[in-house]
């Protein structure tokens, strides 16, 4: 799929800026004024609205200057993953290329069919079962944090282990803030999980396994709350084609042009979250084993 190239940014996109500030605040209010299950509540949607600007200041936003931009955004709210490891896997991930590839692709919710076999039978089911919305959003998380540690070990690299060590200041950091607010530790970690089952949502349908690379990104046009959360990437096709373009102004693209996305990516395409969730509470939408891949 080819990508479109916009140029370096000069100007500042404010109303990023603006959003950040307001999520932290929320954060902090879910934390310290609210109570404990309305904390938990709010706070769940706030940090995976956080981890979303975590992948808008990936792609250059909204200052020019992209250490000001990664400071910003760099404390990891969602515990788990380490922004520096997401930074440089999601980048990779915009490799069009290699999209849904089981072994380079470090976004990719497929495996190769040798790996598939050798897996004890009650892995296999669990895998089968979080490719249904239900499986996704329970043990997705999980399993998510799991696949990223193991694709990371992979690696055995310098860099790899230098961002997971940096990250471990940053996590006790955001647990000592969390100490200090009237939230319990065990309740923030509810608030966490809550918030990566959301992101799961998005990432459940975001790509397939297709032959060409410019069919494997999804268009779920209404994206309603959901899509404010996600920052518009329920518009993925799009953001693939324009990774600098700033979520702000992603529907305004794809409703100028969206006869050209749709032939873009072969009609891979939802009406809405709501149309997912029914169609696939309880049906995996996916094989586990990527259909197409031969190496």
């Amino acid at each position: 799929m080819g990508q479109e190239n916009n140029g370096p940014r000069t100007q500042i996109a404010w109303p990023t800026v603006l959003l950040i500030i307001g999520c932290y605040g929320t954060w902090v209010l879910a934390l310290w004024a609210l109570p404990l299950s309305a904390g938990v509540l709010i706070a769940a949607p706030v940090i995976a609205l956080h981890a979303s600007l975590q992948h808008e200041v990936i792609h250059g936003h909204p200052f020019p200057q992209q250490w000001v931009n990664d400071l910003l955004i760099w404390p990891p709210l969602a515990l788990f993953i380490p922004f520096i490891r997401y930074k440089a896997t999601h980048l990779a991930h915009h490799h069009d290329e290699i999209i849904t590839d089981p072994f380079d692709d470090p976004e990719s919710n497929y495996l190769d069919a040798h790996i598939w076999g050798q897996l004890p039978k009650f892995v296999q089911s669990t895998l089968r079962i979080n490719n249904t919305v239900a499986g996704r959003l329970t043990i997705g998380p999980l399993i998510g944090v799991i696949a990223f540690a193991q694709f990371e070990w992979r690696k055995r690299d310098a860099d790899i282990l230098r961002g997971w060590l940096i990250h471990v200041p940053a996590v006790v950091a955001v647990i000592m803030l969390v100490i200090l607010s009237p939230m319990p530790v065990w309740a923030y970690l509810i608030a966490a999980y809550l918030a990566m089952s959301i992101l799961k949502l998005r990432t459940f349908l975001e790509h397939q396994a297709h032959a060409r690379a410019s069919g494997r990104s999804v268009i779920v046009e209404k994206g309603g709350v959901l899509g404010f959360v996600f920052l518009n990437n329920n518009l993925h096709v799009v953001h693939h084609m324009h990774p600098q373009v700033a979520w702000y102004a992603l529907p305004a693209l794809y409703r100028k042009r969206k006869d050209h996305y749709l032939r873009r990516n072969g009609g891979y395409y939802f009406a809405s979250y709501r149309e997912v969730i029914i169609k696939y509470l309880w049906k995996a939408k996916d094989p586990v084993v990527h259909p197409l891949w031969r190496r």
